[in-house]
């Protein structure tokens, strides 16, 4: 078992379309609604709805490409305190862009829930959880990821290196010992 550390801090550059986590992420948000809409689309014979969506899809694809180069920036830190997840301060600044231009958009049209995803985005880009708040944690070692929940609304990824995992699931598993929590390990197939 690795030494157990005060603080462990890293950072992270994850492939967005290439890491499972991620996609089964974006497939559960994104795919269930839009799967729904297209089956409605198809079955209406909405052929120039479903060929809008597809081009959507598509300029959204290049756009995250083109903006982002198809990364994540992440980094983490875990201390005595808790778990703190927060985007790079490159990434950070392409955020507040495109999410203060979704809100501000959203406001000029009159379309609420566009101006509410981009303030809940913006919101998202540093987000602190403490330990005792923490009420289920998935270690999947194969991926290199631990899924913390700490709520409705409280979920976060923690993206590892093959060097550090180990240690981050010893640091996880340290702070949560005796605190009721659900702890899985997924030592089956890349989820």
């Amino acid at each position: 078992m690795p030494k157990i550390s005060e603080n462990i801090a890293w950072t992270m550059r994850v492939p967005i379309f290439s890491n499972s986590t991620i996609m089964k992420q974006l497939g559960l948000a994104i795919g269930i609604p839009f799967g729904l809409l297209i089956l409605f689309l198809f079955m209406a014979k909405a052929i120039y709805a479903l060929a809008v969506i597809g081009v959507l899809f598509l300029f959204t694809y290049l756009f995250i490409l083109v903006v982002w180069g198809g990364k994540y920036d992440v980094g983490y830190k875990l201390t005595n305190e808790g778990i703190h997840h927060f985007t790079l301060k490159g990434q950070a600044k392409k955020n507040l862009i495109a999410n203060s231009a979704t809100a501000v958009l959203g406001l000029l049209f009159a379309k609420p829930a566009v101006a509410g995803a981009g303030v809940l985005a913006q919101s998202r880009q540093s987000i602190v959880i403490k330990w005792n708040s923490v009420t289920k944690v998935k270690f999947k070692p194969k991926n290199k990821t631990v899924m913390i929940r700490a709520g409705f609304t409280e979920n976060i990824a923690l993206f590892c290196t093959p060097q550090n995992y180990s240690t981050v699931e010893s640091f996880i598993q340290s702070r949560l010992k005796g605190k009721k929590c659900i702890i899985n390990k997924d030592n089956g197939h890349q989820s």
